[in-house]
């Protein structure tokens, strides 16, 4: 870890916070509990016991790994149904293929993103390429599902293939920390996700020792979730560790930064940071659908039985 990265981040354009920015607090911080998810890969649950409110529009996030897979372990999910948000799939290290009911698909690996609306409703499956089934390897990522507002949950699906390549990539003010711009934007920086619900997604790298402070929409929320390594958040240094997420308050400008020691098998800290324009309306949440109500969940699931939200393709694999 990571996939993408660069030999000299002096190369690349440097982002700091204004001097007048206004600093976020950090809220509260939580640690993610284990479990297993599809055909039963570890995962940690990142936001789980975290207020909606400081969530929205961001549902949940899973840390899929960081696993190192013997020959016939890899795993992943069987055919199922979503409707009504967005999922986003983070492969750092491994292979992943893709699969949907509406032609949508693709393999990623090591730096790049899968990104499905899920909108109207599909059914999609996600599971490691035969020949890493075969070998066993490592396998680490994330998957992150975007809610969509009342006036998109009923769109079109859509899906975008982001090679790892295609990411924006720049750097803190003294090259200490590589940010990986995945969606959104970042002082001006664009990534190459394209969003309905307006949000930044970034992916930081910081040496030890080295500190960070972005700006930050004042109209986001603020996350960061730290995938490996020891650090802190916040002007007033609150302690992060592998598994843990800072919720920020109001303000203008975030900062991360990195312990001077790490672990031997993680030299640097790896946080992802994660904003958004809160939707602010009702949130119908359960299994596989997102939807406003209760009764437009009975719908899904109506849909989904009557095979309404797609079938599996006759070539599926």
């Amino acid at each position: 870890m990571p996939a993408v990265t660069v030999e000299n981040p002096l190369t690349l354009p440097r982002v700091t916070a204004a001097a007048d920015a206004v600093a976020r607090p950090v809220l509260a911080v939580s640690t993610a509990p284990g479990g297993f998810e599809g055909e039963g890969f570890p995962v940690r649950r990142a936001f789980a016991g975290i207020n909606y409110q400081h969530l929205d529009p961001f549902i949940m996030m899973d840390q899929m790994g960081e696993v190192e897979y013997a020959p016939g372990e890899p795993k992943g999910t069987p055919w199922h149904p979503h409707r009504g948000f967005e999922t986003v799939t983070y492969l750092i290290d491994g292979t992943f293929i893709h699969q949907d009911s509406n032609g949508g698909g693709g393999t990623i690996r090591n730096g790049d993103t899968q990104w499905m609306t899920a909108g109207s409703g599909l059914l999609h499956i996600e599971a490691p390429p035969e020949s890493l089934v075969t070998s066993g390897g490592l396998f680490h990522g994330l998957q992150l599902w975007v809610n969509l507002p009342a006036a998109d949950k009923m769109m079109d699906p859509r899906y975008q293939d982001i090679r790892g390549g295609q990411v924006q990539l720049l750097t803190s003010h003294d090259g200490g920390a590589l940010l990986r711009v995945i969606a959104g934007s970042l002082d001006g920086h664009e990534g190459p996700g394209i969003t309905h619900t307006p949000i930044t997604m970034i992916h930081a790298t910081l040496r030890p020792g080295a500190e960070v402070t972005l700006p930050w929409r004042e109209d986001f929320n603020g996350l960061a979730y730290v995938l490996a390594g020891r650090g802190s958040v916040g002007t007033d240094r609150r302690p992060v560790h592998t598994g843990q997420t800072a919720v920020f308050g109001a303000g203008s400008s975030l900062t991360v930064r990195a312990d001077e020691s790490q672990d031997s098998n993680t030299p640097d800290l790896e946080v992802v940071l994660l904003g958004g324009r809160p939707i602010r309306e009702p949130m119908a949440h359960y299994g596989p659908f997102v939807m406003n109500s209760h009764a437009e969940l009975k719908q899904a699931f109506e849909d989904f039985q009557a095979g309404r939200l797609g079938t599996v393709p006759a070539d599926a694999a």
